[in-house]
């Protein structure tokens, strides 16, 4: 059942990304970018981590779960390290996915050739 939750929850994320391009007429940066600050709303509400803990993948493959590190990785170090903390947290947290998103980005450039 837990597959068929991560199915739908995941599902809804996209439609609703979807709805703010095709009738919000947002630009893919636009609705990408909301749904990362929503992601990050949720998260500092708490009402994320219950949604990962219902719909496992489907709520944190979407990059609403991106926003939510944001926030989680902030609170953790800023309770560590105060105001510094909030800003060295956010890097911490995400600098392994960004790294392995610049890296294979690179790999794929020298692999593959653009087209236009």
């Amino acid at each position: 059942m837990i597959f068929v939750w991560a199915f739908l929850v995941g599902g809804v994320i996209c439609l609703i990304g979807q709805f703010l391009m095709d009738v919000g007429k947002l630009t893919p940066a636009h609705t990408m970018s909301t749904l990362v600050v929503v992601g990050a709303v949720l998260g500092g509400l708490n009402l994320y981590e219950p949604l990962i803990q219902f719909a496992g993948a489907g709520a944190t493959v979407p990059i609403t779960s991106f926003g939510n590190a944001l926030v989680q990785g902030a609170i953790a170090e800023g309770k560590l390290h105060g105001v510094v903390g909030v800003l060295t947290g956010i890097f911490e947290v995400t600098s392994a996915g960004i790294s392995a998103a610049i890296v294979f980005g690179f790999l794929a450039s020298l692999v593959f050739r653009a087209r236009g």
